[in-house]
């Protein structure tokens, strides 16, 4: 049976569609539909509820060397309130998931993680402890709301004191307080625009989700929903966990390098990546031909043989065209390869074109 959010009662009173996601009910549109909030975000400002999230807090001596064994990442230069973005790897180097580590101070890390992977990642972290190092679940104690768009920085600036918002992206203000509510506010997304994603307790969520809408009602700021994310984020190109990556997809073949430090003396996972050598495929974007639209797991063809497989699709409604991501073999992922993807039995013209497919501009 599914869970609520703190906010459920929030998405009834607002006419969210709601439907089953991670284990959660949750919305997956409001009645101005995906695409107006797909706009909403890009061109004023969106508000989401991601309390279907998991946060776990790690504490320890040792905290900082079992992040290190456990992640792709290296977390050793982190400062008070920065966030850094890593896979977590299985021994076979396949992705178990990839999160947010937020340094709170020494010894203390803040994690986050995804919704569907939430007691699958927990039992990881448990089962690979060691030494001086305390993993707890806080998920049922955690809400978290995403305000993005690029009027975010003024709607949030009207509740919460200029000097006590994060001014680096991937970095967190660890401890704020607004009308007597504690939170902590990071300026992070998945969305592809400028903004932030707020944790607070369970119980203050309601009261924090309306403070945001009054304070952004004369912005253009509205609610969102499941939609609308998957759309922003597939424009940007950001990877979804069991998309994208998964159990048997490596980081390095779906293009996330850049969060594995092969450096690193060890870490789970990273034999394996040595032993594969160089990916024989690589995650890259497709521009839509033809007449269609492509979707996840289809087959992509070039030159009468099949090359790869499609991983997420949709119609993108700022750029106005459909675009997919897939995993090909490296000798067809360059940009302007002719390929064809099946759907349905028919074969669909796509080109491979260069991601992210939406990239803001930075002020």
């Amino acid at each position: 049976m599914e869970k609520k959010t703190p906010l459920y009662d929030k998405h009834v009173e607002n006419h969210g569609k709601i439907v089953p996601f991670a284990g959660y009910l949750l919305p997956v549109q409001y009645e101005q539909g995906v695409i107006a909030e797909h706009m909403a975000v890009r061109k004023a400002c969106g508000l989401f509820d991601v309390s279907h999230m998991g946060e776990v807090l790690l504490t320890g001596r040792d905290a900082l060397a079992n992040l290190n064994m456990l992640l792709t990442n290296d977390f050793t230069n982190m400062y008070d309130g920065q966030a850094r973005y890593s896979p977590m790897c299985n021994e076979s180097g396949g992705v178990i998931d990839d999160l947010i580590v937020y340094k709170i101070r020494e010894n203390h890390y803040f994690i986050v993680v995804n919704a569907s992977n939430r007691e699958k990642d927990f039992a990881w972290m448990k089962e690979h402890q060691f030494a001086d190092a305390y993993f707890e679940d806080l998920s049922d104690q955690v809400a978290q709301i995403a305000l993005q768009g690029p009027k975010a920085h003024e709607i949030l600036a009207k509740l919460v004191p200029e000097e006590e918002l994060p001014k680096k992206y991937y970095s967190a203000v660890m401890e704020g307080k607004v009308k007597d509510i504690s939170y902590i506010i990071s300026k992070t997304g998945y969305t592809g625009e400028d903004g932030y994603e707020l944790y607070m307790g369970t119980g203050d969520a309601g009261r924090m989700w309306d403070l945001l809408l009054e304070a952004g009602r004369e912005d253009g700021l509205i609610p969102c929903g499941l939609g609308a994310r998957d759309t922003l984020r597939l424009e940007a190109a950001m990877p979804l966990y069991g998309h994208e990556m998964n159990d048997e997809i490596t980081p390095l073949e779906t293009g996330l390098g850049f969060a594995v430090k092969m450096n690193k003396e060890d870490f789970i996972g990273k034999k394996a990546l040595v032993d594969r050598g160089e990916p024989s495929r690589r995650r890259v974007g497709l521009k839509v031909t033809g007449r269609g639209i492509i979707r996840e797991q289809e087959k992509v063809f070039a030159d009468g043989k099949e090359i790869g497989i499609t991983t997420s699709g949709t119609h993108c409604p700022y750029l106005g065209y459909p675009a997919a991501m897939a995993l090909l073999l490296v000798e067809y992922a360059g940009v302007g390869t002719k390929v064809e993807v099946e759907v349905r039995n028919r074969m669909i013209g796509a080109e491979v074109i260069p991601i992210p497919f939406y990239k803001r501009e930075k002020k």
